[in-house]
């Protein structure tokens, strides 16, 4: 894309998306270029729909990665080069709503009490405490911890937002007795290198490691704690507003899923067959 591809890259910056979404936004206008071998300015509705039904039916990429692709090319015509985007024409995939796997509370106290390692151990506790993110977490600095407000501050989470989030007091425990052992300088969990944060698939692995000794079958993964730990909020009484703000939720509509996992109150609803008489 040459001159084009610096321009978007530049427009990207200016609006203040986070550098991972410039690098996909960018790789997915090279994809599409590359796929028809011209400039983007020569191409249009048609090149830009069929593409996308490549996608969907020949790649069978996932509808959030085929919406990636929408996105980006969508802020390439409109804001980069200016030009108008119908959206009846080009319609954007529908996503079909999954709700997340959630873990019980006794699975997450059985998936904590089975991990010996004691950095492995804190690092699990601090995502389920607070409900963060596995890329927030690798990017926690030891400054992030504040201990007199029991709050976690998250810098430049997704969209590029800070927010806080809770510190538990078990949570602080665990990091005192980590930090003592560990004497970590700059980043709370750093990687082999001390320079460097630990990385994403380390903290992956250490979660399905400890999955599979705690005998949890669920198809379970690293962020399944963040959505048990807004499942559990919302089960103990918590307000969905605060919730959304301790998940640093653009939308309220986001958070609104947990309302169709949540156990509370569950329990005193009786099924209408137990309201009648059938007889027997």
């Amino acid at each position: 894309m040459g001159r084009l591809y610096n321009q978007m890259k530049m427009d990207l910056e200016l609006k203040n998306f986070s550098p991972k979404t410039i690098t996909c936004y960018l790789d997915c206008m090279v994809h599409f270029v590359r796929h028809y071998g011209r400039s983007p300015v020569e191409m249009g509705e048609e090149e830009i729909r069929n593409y996308l039904y490549y996608l969907m039916k020949e790649k069978k990429l996932s509808q959030s990665s085929i919406n990636q692709a929408y996105s980006a090319m969508k802020f390439f015509y409109e804001t980069t080069i200016g030009r108008e985007w119908n959206g009846v024409k080009i319609p954007r995939i529908k996503n079909r709503k999954k709700l997340p796997v959630v873990l019980a509370k006794e699975e997450v106290r059985s998936l904590l009490q089975c991990i010996h390692n004691l950095k492995h151990r804190a690092i699990l506790t601090t995502i389920y405490s607070g409900g963060l993110r596995v890329s927030e977490t690798t990017h926690l600095k030891a400054s992030d911890i504040d201990s007199k407000r029991m709050m976690i501050r998250i810098q430049g989470g997704k969209g590029n937002k800070d927010r806080y989030t809770l510190l538990g007091k078990r949570t602080l425990d665990i990091l005192k007795e980590y930090w003592k052992a560990y004497q970590p300088v700059e980043w709370l969990f750093p990687g082999r290198e001390p320079t460097n944060p630990i990385s994403i698939s380390s903290i992956q692995r250490v979660f399905k490691a400890s999955l599979q000794r705690a005998g949890i079958k669920k198809k379970a993964s690293v962020h399944t704690l963040r959505h048990s730990f807004a499942t559990h909020l919302l089960e103990s009484g918590t307000d969905l507003y605060y919730i959304q703000r301790l998940l640093g939720h653009t939308s309220a509509s986001t958070t609104s899923i947990y309302l169709h996992i949540t156990g509370k109150d569950l329990g005193k609803i009786k099924s209408p067959i137990d309201l009648i008489e059938t007889g027997s």
